[in-house]
């Protein structure tokens, strides 16, 4: 029986489906299979996968259109083996992912999850930089506080956990458009045990151009008051961790209120649905509050959020920037 199960949720994956998935099958490990979630494509994924001559490929196609938190729910549902990783279509895993990982498992065969180190490239496939390193075993009171701390560099693809774990917790939750979903779903497969990570670079995570302005912002920002809840249950469930989130969790209300922010900017105020940076700025605050009980936060000491705040208090200085913007689109804030 197989080992590994690389699980692909895709809707309309065009040409990016085909280079992902030719890169699983030339994996040099070949204990695996690879699970298709396909969601109701219209682009002739399904058709292509489907024409793909290999045993190791298993299609689950869906009855109707589903949303991206239903699809990627049915992962739950489907027969696994062993270990399972999730990818997105996009990605690129390298021919010895699964090897590595193999080993990996060995060396650590009571960690909660593993990973691998990476690389960030571009919508044609070129390296855009490196992924930072990583140490080899990590304790759920160190991934944590890295992730808190914005030290570590966290995505989807890459992680490998077992099969009846990943049901344990339930899944990925369902987080809107699925933003933040997965930095929950590492934190509790770590927690009971530790992580582990491979030194070797082993996979491509894709950027796009367009994939910080692909959800709405009051998406972006329901999503991440779901992930503060979260981190609010779990700080009163683990006083260590409580700690951690306590002391650590203002670099990570930061990185994410300027970046929010920044985005905000680059939307017309007619798409807004009247949303303002005050208004993220004041949330930011009160998540604050609610995870760093007694500290103090002040976003406005950065100075790109500060920034922000003074070129969208008015409709000179915000009409000035989205001409800029179209002008010179290489973010420069954010």
């Amino acid at each position: 029986m197989p080992r590994f199960s690389i699980i692909l949720p895709v809707r309309n994956g065009g040409n990016y489906v085909k280079e992902c998935v030719n890169s699983i099958l030339s994996q040099t490990y070949t204990g695996f299979n690879l699970v298709v979630l396909d969601n109701a494509s219209t682009d002739g994924t399904l058709e292509w996968i489907s024409s793909v001559k290999d045993d190791r490929i298993i299609i689950y196609p869906s009855g109707e259109s589903l949303s991206i938190e239903k699809n990627w729910a049915r992962i739950v549902s489907v027969d696994k083996n062993e270990f399972i990783t999730l990818i997105g279509h996009d990605d690129i895993l390298d021919p010895g992912y699964l090897s590595e990982m193999d080993n990996l498992i060995k060396r650590y065969p009571d960690a909660g999850l593993y990973q691998a180190h990476f690389r960030y490239i571009d919508s044609k496939g070129n390296t855009i930089r490196s992924c930072r390193l990583m140490k080899e075993k990590q304790e759920p009171a160190e991934v944590l506080s890295n992730f808190l701390s914005v030290k570590t560099d966290v995505m989807g693809t890459g992680f490998m956990m077992r099969g009846k774990d990943y049901d344990r917790v339930g899944g990925i939750p369902p987080y809107p458009s699925l933003l933040f979903a997965d930095f929950e779903l590492w934190i509790n497969l770590t927690k009971k045990s530790y992580l582990a990570v491979a030194a070797k670079e082993c996979f491509a995570f894709r950027i796009h151009q367009s994939t910080t302005t692909s959800s709405s912002d009051a998406v972006m920002l329901k999503a991440f008051e779901q992930f503060v809840t979260f981190l609010e249950r779990l700080g009163n469930e683990d006083k260590e961790l409580g700690n951690i989130i306590s002391n650590k969790a203002a670099s990570l209300l930061n990185f994410y209120c300027q970046g929010l922010a920044s985005r905000l900017l680059r939307t017309p105020k007619r798409n807004r649905n009247g949303q303002t940076v005050k208004d993220i700025i004041m949330h930011f605050k009160l998540f604050a509050e609610r995870l760093m009980p007694g500290n103090t936060f002040y976003p406005l000491n950065n100075k790109t959020t500060r920034l922000a705040l003074y070129i969208d208090s008015n409709f000179i200085t915000r009409n000035l920037f989205l001409i800029f913007k179209k002008l010179y689109p290489k973010p420069i804030a954010g």
